[in-house]
């Protein structure tokens, strides 16, 4: 199911700013050369994660799901000086694409590549998190939620992405073990008290998670 329309989606980019020379070479070599090049961020999704983050200037940010390291350096820019970003891909062929794309960046030495299982990994990272992006494997979206939630800073953020999966939620029924996945994801965060959200139809769909105020 088509859910933005190509020529929307064609004039938000075009009056968007554009990225700067690496994410634009990142992206057509993902484009050109990765069997699975539409699961990476398209640029205005890319320019809204740099917005998010220049907005809330995380001291600590975490993504799961790396791929080609497209999103992580749209993340990284709203980074001070002391910031760190730290990443985690499962893939080791796109880790070390996302290595190589990395140290092209002047924000190298800010961000942390690991790899392995993401569910493995988040308990061994002792650090409060300003911003998260989780866009891996989507049966593991709860798994991953709840291993963040308690470890969000006082003002922390969650992002998550593909929450519309390619308009399967909207199926009655759905099929699919992703899918399921997804509206499983979307229904237990909206039972979560512990926070509130809003879900854009941005792109795949982007739902937007923070801690409540008390």
């Amino acid at each position: 199911m088509e859910l933005v329309h190509p020529l929307a989606e064609a004039y938000a980019e075009k009056y968007s700013s554009q990225d700067e020379a690496l994410l634009e070479q990142i992206q057509i070599e993902t484009k050109e050369q990765h069997p699975h090049a539409h699961m990476l961020s398209g640029p205005v999704q890319g320019r809204l994660l740099s917005f998010l983050s220049k907005m809330l200037l995380p001291k600590n940010i975490l993504e799961i799901g790396s791929f080609t390291g497209y999103s992580a350096l749209c993340l990284a820019e709203g980074l001070s000086s002391e910031g760190q970003l730290h990443t985690i891909e499962l893939r080791s062929e796109d880790a070390e694409t996302a290595a190589s794309n990395f140290s092209k960046s002047k924000r190298n030495k800010q961000i942390h590549l690991h790899i392995g299982d993401a569910k493995e990994i988040i308990p061994t990272l002792n650090i409060e998190w300003d911003l998260v992006f989780i866009d891996a494997d989507k049966t593991g979206y709860i798994d991953y939620y709840d291993l963040i939630v308690p470890r969000l800073s006082k003002n922390g953020w969650i992002i998550a992405d593909n929450v519309l999966f390619h308009g399967q939620v909207l199926e009655d029924p759905i099929s699919g073990k992703n899918a399921k996945a997804i509206q499983a994801f979307n229904e237990h965060v909206l039972a979560d008290e512990r926070t509130e959200q809003v879900l854009l139809t941005i792109r795949d769909g982007l739902f937007l998670i923070k801690k409540k105020t008390e």
